[in-house]
């Protein structure tokens, strides 16, 4: 591991997943709660999401991250660790930054879950119309 100074922190978000990524120099490895890129997020959808921001910035393979991430679900946490790797790579240079703003990558993405009203069955499914 590198040394203490050279440790970005950046924190990542969407509905209810929250990722702490650590990004620090050295050879490209992904760790996601002591777990590889590949044994966490076995879809290649998502592990596409998650590599994204080191593309949109030829950095791959420059970095060393280890996330932990909790809450939601596997397609909220994998945003919410794309979009803390973005906020570490701003953090790391500046001159990244229009290149992630222009891709969407520092937007938190606001949608949340609508709560569940009284007399629906759901936020807004009403039970079924009986005319008789």
């Amino acid at each position: 591991m590198a040394e203490k100074k050279n440790i970005i922190w950046a924190t990542g978000r969407r509905k209810t997943a929250v990722a702490r990524v650590r990004l620090f120099p050295g050879a490209g490895t992904i760790l996601i709660n002591q777990r590889s890129l590949e044994d966490y997020f076995p879809r290649d959808t998502s592990r596409m999401l998650i590599l994204e921001p080191f593309e949109i910035t030829e950095t791959k393979g420059q970095f060393d991250i280890v996330v932990s991430v909790e809450g939601g679900g596997n397609a909220a946490q994998a945003d919410a660790v794309r979009h803390g790797i973005s906020r570490a790579l701003v953090a790391s240079s500046e001159t990244l930054r229009p290149a992630l703003r222009k891709a969407g990558m520092l937007t938190r993405d606001p949608r949340e879950v609508e709560r569940k009203k009284y007399g629906r069955h759901k936020a807004r499914k009403r039970p079924q119309y009986s005319k008789r």
